[in-house]
């Protein structure tokens, strides 16, 4: 956990942590990521604290579900390193996908993403983070009450660009989406293993420069399986509007699933 971002104890108290509904727990993964990173605090109040402040984010978690769920609204967390295409993909998918969504974006400053999502048409609202590198619970809590509810079948949440702190802290998604691109080597899943993890479906992006790049696409999906067997893994190119359908159509399966 960096010093600077909120995520260290040592910093703020405001510090939090990432469990889904579907099945499996982070609380003492992040816990255990906190103390790695701080050695110093490795003694057994400092553990129950840290507990204590990743509850208070998982109980605003589940309530932002919640809320989403009881609107019918699924929601989906996307994640990656800044620059991989999450503003240009949900752009191009304003024009291609028959469910209605709307956007909660996370960046440190600007509202250019919000901006741009707006311009499209798409209801977006934005959260300005100052110097957290990750969105939490109840900084979403804020934007999904900005969000025309009733008119939604599904809500994004674009997260900070990020390949480490996002994994960690849960913001009530139902599912995570996980973007990665050529040009930022075929290195990011093996060294950012927990993000990976977490992924629901991993999007390997910008497959047009493949040509240009020394990029094996194939190693990157087993390497991916190696962290979650069966992990969904589509490629996707943007000015292929086949590709983003393909995207579109993964999104609608999950949302009949869930009913």
């Amino acid at each position: 956990m960096c010093q600077d971002c909120g995520c260290s104890i040592t910093e703020h108290v405001h510090t939090h942590e990432h469990t889904h509904e579907h099945g499996h727990s982070h609380e003492h993964q992040a816990a255990h990521e906190t103390l790695r990173h701080n050695p110093q605090l490795n003694d057994a109040k400092t553990i129950s604290v840290i507990t204590k402040i990743l509850d208070k984010n998982n109980q605003e978690a589940a309530h932002n579900r919640a809320h989403f769920e009881s609107h019918g609204v699924l929601s989906i967390n996307l994640m990656s390193s800044p620059g991989s295409g999450k503003t240009t993909l949900l752009e191009h998918m304003a024009d291609l996908a028959d469910f209605k969504f709307g956007v909660i974006e996370g960046d440190l400053e600007t509202s250019r993403d919000a901006d741009r999502i707006k311009a499209k048409g798409i209801p977006a609202y934005q959260i300005q983070t100052g110097s957290a590198c990750h969105l939490d619970a109840f900084m979403v809590h804020k934007g999904l009450h900005a969000m025309p509810m009733a008119d939604l079948d599904v809500c994004f949440i674009e997260n900070v660009g990020n390949l480490v702190c996002p994994a960690s802290y849960d913001v009530g998604s139902h599912l995570n989406i996980v973007l990665v691109s050529v040009p930022e080597g075929g290195d990011k899943i093996e060294k950012y293993p927990v993000m990976f993890r977490q992924a629901d479906l991993i999007l390997i992006t910008k497959t047009d420069l493949l040509e240009h790049f020394d990029y094996d696409v194939e190693h990157e999906k087993a390497e991916a399986r190696k962290l979650k067997p069966g992990v969904d893994i589509l490629e996707v190119n943007i000015k292929d509007s086949v590709s983003v359908k393909r995207v579109i159509e993964w999104i609608e399966f999950k949302r009949k699933m869930r009913g």
